[in-house]
């Protein structure tokens, strides 16, 4: 339960702590004086975003604090996963500065906004016009209807195996997409696997057959460098070639040999050289015997480099290592082929799998809402009697589909008449505002019995209603504080009257500044604030007495 609120800078609030018991609270103020500024605030600490328009003082910042008693809400899981405190008295802070930023706290460790939101929603929940609106959703009856009828597990378990049916069916009909792609690609695919396996890129070089072009092709040049080196450097030149003449200079240092430590090295490294000229002309020599140009092996090559150039286009690649990738990508596609039609099949069979189990946890499903829906709606005629409709006709009208849905095979309208001799029909077409807030709160009433639920504050939930309908609804909200905490913001004095306690919302001048107050109140201060709901401000003696009725 929420068992205090600190309000710091925010709105007409300058500074409030408010201390709350268990039950039924209510909350009244003329209107305009700041009831909704204490929702904001709460609002802040339910995880919305911050305006900041609503600090006060802008040299200040906003502070809006919480403490929630959570001992019997099993969150120790919770607090563990997210890696908080757990404290059976947790406080929850939102801090808000005039430069934009925005900082939010669960027991003093600092928290993400969503993180926030996840906890407080557990905690406390606002229930306002707007989730009234609610009640013609049709997403939001079928969660009624399995919240009041006990098959919310059973619901939760369906959802689980219809999202794993509908994450297969999605991964089915990309894969078939693609098999489909793959094969009007097949033909082609294949024709490109043929073409370049021809090439044998694995075991071909093609730098080596491209250097091996270029020597016959330019095999005349080549055969007057190997001529020119065996002329110079072999005994099959002239008597004046260089080798004869190092020859001449090689026999007279061998005849100086021992006679100066310098000449003789100079006298080795002069031999070294020599052997390795020598050895020069006779490589050339026998590198020209070798040389041979065949005019085939010349085609041959010219076809072959011709082919590895125009597969270089035709991929759009740079080199060899490239378009060997892409013949091993295309490769793979034709294996992939094969595997993912394998993966089709096991595929199908696994969706026809889960699609059984589908099939056999929403029949039980609906037969389950089926068998609770009449009871829940001799109870909500029951309670609609108390709240002044007497001749209420609420009809969970049901139906079994063939289409799954995240409800499974369960269709489900909510009709409604108010009046005798009227059929039912869609609540969202038959009920007037009034009636679709008595509708709301008998619904949350048999709720409240049923479960355990978060603080639960209802913003005018008696809009639209007065006299002793207005009663009824105090009634209700009276047994429903009996399970839980209950806040009522209201202006009737008949809702008032049941309250266990009273806050009121005030507004005053002080030095050209306007100030909202709360006030919590006592019994003869009770006394006064209904007499004067009642009466307005010129407050009588049977107003006063009229108000202790009221309170009984």
């Amino acid at each position: 339960m929420l068992n205090s609120l600190y309000i710091q800078n925010f709105a007409l609030i300058e500074k409030v702590t408010l201390d709350f018991s268990k039950g039924f609270t209510v909350i009244t103020g003329e209107t305009g004086s700041g009831k909704s500024i204490l929702l904001g605030a709460l609002h802040l600490i339910l995880g919305e975003r911050a305006d900041y328009s609503v600090i006060r003082n802008k040299e200040e910042k906003t502070v809006v604090e919480a403490v929630f008693k959570i001992r019997n809400f099993g969150l120790q899981t919770f607090f563990e996963q997210n890696e908080l405190d757990f404290n059976e008295e947790t406080i929850i802070r939102r801090e808000i500065s005039s430069q934009g930023k925005s900082r939010a706290f669960v027991n003093d460790t600092p928290v993400q906004l969503s993180l926030l939101k996840e906890l407080s929603e557990k905690l406390i929940h606002i229930h306002s016009q707007h989730h009234t609106i609610d009640l013609k959703s049709n997403e939001f009856q079928m969660e009624l209807l399995d919240v009041l009828g006990g098959t919310i597990d059973k619901k939760i378990e369906f959802n689980t195996f219809f999202c794993t049916y509908k994450k297969l069916q999605s991964t089915l009909v990309t894969k078939e997409e693609n098999l489909k792609q793959a094969l009007l690609n097949a033909d082609y695919t294949k024709f490109q696997v043929e073409e370049l396996d021809k090439l044998e890129l694995q075991t071909t070089d093609f730098q080596e057959v491209e250097n091996e072009l270029k020597a016959i092709e330019n095999s005349e040049d080549i055969k007057i460098g190997f001529a020119v080196l065996i002329d110079q450097l072999t005994d099959e030149g002239g008597s004046t070639n260089a080798i004869n003449l190092l020859g001449l200079v090689k026999s007279k240092l061998d005849k100086l040999v021992g006679l100066y430590p310098q000449l003789d090295e100079l006298t080795s490294r002069f031999k070294e050289s020599f052997l390795e000229i020598t050895d020069i002309g006779n490589e050339a020599l026998e590198s020209l015997d070798e040389l041979e140009v065949n005019p085939e092996r010349k085609e041959l090559l010219i076809s072959k480099i011709d082919f590895f150039n125009a597969s270089l286009r035709k991929h759009n690649v740079l080199n060899q290592n490239e378009l060997l990738k892409v013949f091993e990508e295309l490769s793979n596609a034709q294996i992939s082929l094969e595997e993912l039609e394998q993966e089709i099949k096991n595929l199908k069979v696994q969706l026809k799998k889960v699609e059984s189990e589908l099939i056999n946890k929403a029949e039980v499903l609906h037969d389950e809402r089926t068998k609770k829906a009449n009871g829940i709606q001799m109870q909500m005629v029951d309670l609609l009697y108390e709240l002044k409709l007497p001749h209420t006709q609420i009809v969970f009208e049901l139906n079994k589909t063939t289409k799954f849905s995240s409800n499974g095979l369960t269709e489900m309208k909510l009709l409604f008449s108010p009046n005798k001799g009227m059929l039912p029909l869609p609540i969202d077409k038959a009920a007037s505002g009034g009636e679709l807030s008595r509708v709301m709160l008998a619904f949350q009433y048999l709720i409240s019995a049923k479960k355990q639920l978060p603080t639960l504050i209802f913003d005018e939930i008696d809009t639209g209603v007065s006299g002793e309908v207005a009663q009824k609804i105090g009634n209700i909200l009276q047994k429903m504080g009996e399970y839980m905490q209950i806040f009522a913001i209201t202006h009737l004095p008949q809702v008032a009257g049941k309250g266990e306690n009273h806050l009121k919302v005030s507004k005053s001048h002080e030095s050209d500044i306007t100030i909202t107050k709360v006030l919590t109140l006592t019994v003869d201060e009770r006394i006064e604030e209904i007499a004067r709901l009642m009466s307005g401000d010129n407050i009588n003696k049977a107003a006063l007495e009229n108000a202790k009725a009221l309170m009984n």
